[in-house]
């Protein structure tokens, strides 16, 4: 080779990268792009794990709703039977009231519970006002259940009909005229 040639090569060597280099030139770049691209990837993924981790838990929850609704319902449906065994048992008919506590006790097992509320102060939540007897002018409060109420799970699945003690007549006149409807409806706060 003649000096010009290999001034030459020297010059094309500084000038292109060595064969050998370009590879590791292009691995790094390609390393680059494949690290970004899984991240990407990975960050996809961690939001459809998380959305489908929502969605079960939605799900559950939306089919827990549904089966406390519907035992509910079945619950209500059956109110009517304790309400008659209940009638049965304060008239004195015979062999109704084992029948009735076995019912009532496997409804409470699964959490249904009677409203106590005799000398309670009157909550419109849990039951409704149809009778009224003159009080001392104090809160109302409850002086006779009528018809037993329920809750459900936390629930009032039935409002109690009662009897209140509380408010005046004057009272009770004084609403009426100022507000133009009745004590019951009023709710007596």
């Amino acid at each position: 080779m003649s000096e010009t040639e290999r001034n030459e090569a020297v010059e094309v060597s500084e000038v292109s990268p060595d064969p050998a280099d370009t590879p590791s030139l292009l691995a790094e770049l390609n390393i680059d792009e494949v690290v970004k691209e899984r991240d990407e990837f990975k960050d996809i993924a961690l939001r459809v794990q998380a959305d489908f981790e929502n969605y079960r838990k939605r799900a559950a929850s939306q089919l827990t709703d549904e089966v406390e609704r519907a035992s509910g319902r079945l619950v209500e449906s059956l109110l009517p039977v304790l309400d008659a065994c209940e009638a049965a048992v304060a008239h004195g008919v015979d062999g109704v009231e084992q029948i009735w506590s076995a019912l009532y006790g496997s409804l409470q097992k699964q959490g249904l519970e009677a409203l106590d509320l005799v000398g309670q102060p009157f909550d419109p939540a849990s039951a409704e006002a149809v009778l009224q007897e003159e009080g001392d002018g104090a809160e109302p409060v409850v002086s006779e259940v009528l018809r037993t109420g329920y809750r459900w799970k936390g629930r009032v699945l039935r409002a109690a009909m009662v009897k209140v003690k509380g408010r005046s007549e004057e009272h009770t006149s004084e609403l009426q005229s100022r507000f133009g409807i009745s004590y019951a409806v009023f709710c007596l706060k």
